[in-house]
């Protein structure tokens, strides 16, 4: 090429190659892990999070520590994608999965600063994690759901790390009941979707004074002071249409002669308006719920026949009370039948602080449902949300796969163990790497007796002498008294389906960020990695942010 050199990149492209670039993919990856580490357990920290706006959330929720810290790095992105699965797929064991995900990646580069290969590492974490979702099937213990102690002791087990671990038992109460009404079986398959459970919070009264409504709660109030506030035996009408003359698509005029024309214009404007009440009242309905507006003529009518009516009614909240109450939306109100109609108790005005709310309650056999959470404090409230959404999930995992396994690291370390035992088997090079695999697992009880003040090194040759005895594989730490128990007897279970979906996101994850090799990172117009005050691809991010 006569010495010339050859630019392919566009100017100011940053590329970073081999194990420069592998090693700053996994120190990010395994930053962010950190970071999340101090929050496992039930004697685990808080963490507190301020936004650009100055808005402060304090949680040792691990998928929202995620979802509110920015960072700039792309393979601190990946770990954070698989939190998000993590939450969406199972809704519990965020922190697990990046917790291990992170010390995977640790093991990874003892690995390859041994000259071992990355494929051949990420054969061996593939094999490895087989025989842990194997050993997983094997330990775990069938669930009856109407086994309502263990059901508490899984709700018990999921709250216990949240700053509402107090009320515990009235929330965990209320979250079995809140499941087991939403259950349902479609083509032989059991489901429990949790957006049936509508979570409602009103700052005011304490956590105890929070209750499951068998109903829904509209957060709007009764469109006209004349109405009834509180109407027993209700005919729900739900309408996803306005009560109101709506306005022509194209300009048209109206010319008007005479002063009696004038009134005779506004008469027929209220006519229709009254047929379309008498619509409703016709269809026999007494609680009148719509998704978008109502005239105010339309109101004085409706006040008049006594029917009880709120506009503007979130979708979400329509949906649901279709749910609850049985009625049918209908989207054109002369179609509206009797047969649309849905039915509950009662549908009552009722004042909460300064708010007015709508509660439509008594259901019968209600398919979607309501959490009203009280609580003194905002933040309070919001972590109680968190906590109640997590114990919902684990509750609805466990309908869906009616199987559980013993916590407190106990199922861990019991998998640990089997891995090492298949690595003496496969033998080579990938015998590291299932048994660096082994030895990632133990993170768990580490991290538990670490949180909670233990001497690490004691808990950890106490935990292996338990598993090695027989009957020992339910044995973890005990974070509260110290030294190890059996987490069964404690009432320490989780859910197999989230201890699943751990290993296999944090296996995928890792997997990925081992096989990047290059790093080409074009100038960012916001200064990102390689971008002006970005610093080198891959390098290390701002983590104060």
């Amino acid at each position: 090429m006569g010495g010339r050199p050859v630019i392919i990149l566009k100017e100011d492209t940053k590329r970073s190659r081999g194990s420069e670039a592998r090693k700053s993919n996994m120190m990010a990856a395994q930053i962010v892990a950190e970071v999340l580490k101090t929050t496992l357990g039930p004697r685990g920290m808080d963490k507190m999070l301020i936004d650009s706006m100055g808005d402060i959330t304090i949680t040792s929720d691990g998928a929202t520590v995620l979802d509110q810290i920015d960072v700039q790095h792309p393979a601190a992105k990946m770990i954070i994608e698989i939190a998000k699965t993590q939450d969406k797929e199972v809704g519990d064991g965020t922190t697990t999965s990046v917790v291990l995900a992170g010390e995977l990646l640790k093991k990874a580069g003892e690995l390859l600063d041994q000259n071992i290969h990355p494929s051949v590492i990420i054969a061996g974490y593939q094999k490895a994690s087989e025989k842990a979702l194997e050993t997983l099937e094997k330990v775990a213990i069938d669930v009856d759901m109407g086994d309502r102690e263990t059901l508490m002791k899984l709700a018990n087990t999921s709250i216990r790390s949240k700053a509402v671990s107090a009320a515990r038992d009235h929330l965990s109460g209320i979250v079995i009941d809140a499941v087991k009404q939403i259950v349902e079986v479609r083509d032989g398959k059991v489901i429990a979707d949790v957006e049936n459970v509508q979570i409602v919070k009103k700052e005011g009264k304490s956590l105890e004074e929070t209750e499951l409504v068998r109903g829904i709660i509209v957060d709007k109030e009764v469109v006209h002071d004349g109405m009834p506030k509180k109407v027993k035996g209700a005919k729900i009408a739900l309408i996803d249409a306005a009560i109101e003359i709506e306005k022509t698509e194209i300009d048209a005029e109206i010319r008007i002669k005479t002063p009696g024309g004038v009134k005779a214009f506004l008469d027929q404007e209220a006519e229709m308006l009254r047929k379309m009440v008498d619509r409703v009242v016709a269809s026999g309905a007494n609680v009148l719920l719509t998704q978008k507006g109502i005239d105010d003529v339309a109101q004085h009518f409706l006040a008049k026949a006594g029917v009880l009516t709120a506009r503007r009614v979130k979708k979400s909240d329509m949906e649901k009370l279709a749910k609850a109450t049985g009625a049918k939306i209908v989207s054109n109100l002369q179609d509206l039948k009797k047969t649309d109609l849905g039915t509950c108790g009662l549908v009552e005005e009722r004042k909460v602080g300064n708010d007015k709310m709508i509660f439509v309650e008594e259901c019968k056999e209600p398919a979607a449902v309501a959490i009203f959470v009280r609580a003194g404090l905002e933040r309070m409230l919001d972590e109680a949300e968190r906590a109640l959404n997590d114990a919902l999930f684990v509750i609805s995992d466990v309908a869906e796969m009616p199987k559980m396994v013993a916590g407190g690291g106990a199922v861990e370390m019991e998998v640990a163990k089997e891995v090492r035992t298949y690595a003496r088997q496969v033998g080579g090079r990938e015998q590291l790497a299932i048994e660096a695999f082994a030895d990632a697992l133990e993170v768990i009880p580490r991290t538990l007796a670490e949180n909670a003040g233990l001497d690490t090194l004691d808990t950890m040759v106490a935990m292996k002498a338990a598993h090695e005895k027989k009957n020992g594989s339910a044995m973890g730490v005990n974070v509260f008294e110290g030294g190890v128990a059996n987490m069964l007897k404690e009432g320490v279970v989780e859910p197999l389906v989230v201890k699943l979906q751990a290993v296999k996101s944090c296996v995928e994850v890792t997997g990925m960020i081992l096989r990047i090799d290059d790093v080409v990172a074009a100038q960012s117009s916001g200064g990102g990695p390689g971008g002006p005050g970005g610093g080198p691809p891959g390098g290390m991010p701002d983590m104060d942010e």
